[in-house]
């Protein structure tokens, strides 16, 4: 089982890498999914990936505050938006396909508003305020 977790880890691992790239695949789910996987699997896998640069600050801020930052937010929305768009007024011929590409959009949208913003700035403020 724990080769299994960790080979899905690491598939998650690199979606999530293409998804910073690419609009349509969600980074901080998949991020979330290779930390839960390597979890479960390879306790090596998992520190390395928390404190990872660039990666391990998606996960250590959902993990932490089940925030998503509002540029995330914002970029993610757009992008999502832009492509279903796309998709459903110059390539989706077929009625039922484009509801179901506006029906995608708008339950992605919905999942990744319904997290709380993540502002830095105010969670720096309140922590100097308390020491």
């Amino acid at each position: 089982m724990k080769i299994f977790l960790t080979i899905v880890g690491i598939i998650s691992l690199g979606l999530a890498i293409a998804g910073v790239f690419l609009p349509l695949l969600p980074t901080t789910p998949l991020l979330l999914l290779s930390a839960w996987c390597f979890f479960r699997s390879s306790p090596r896998l998992y520190e390395w990936l928390l404190n990872h640069p660039r990666l391990g600050e998606y996960i250590r801020n959902f993990r932490e505050y089940k925030a998503i930052p509002l540029r995330v937010k914002i970029v993610s929305v757009s992008l999502l938006w832009l492509t279903l768009g796309y998709c459903t007024i110059f390539i989706a011929q077929q009625w039922w396909l484009r509801c179901l590409l506006m029906g995608l959009a708008v339950a992605i949208t919905w999942h990744i508003l319904s997290f709380a913003t993540l502002r830095k700035h105010s969670e720096d403020c309140n922590s100097q305020k308390k020491v």
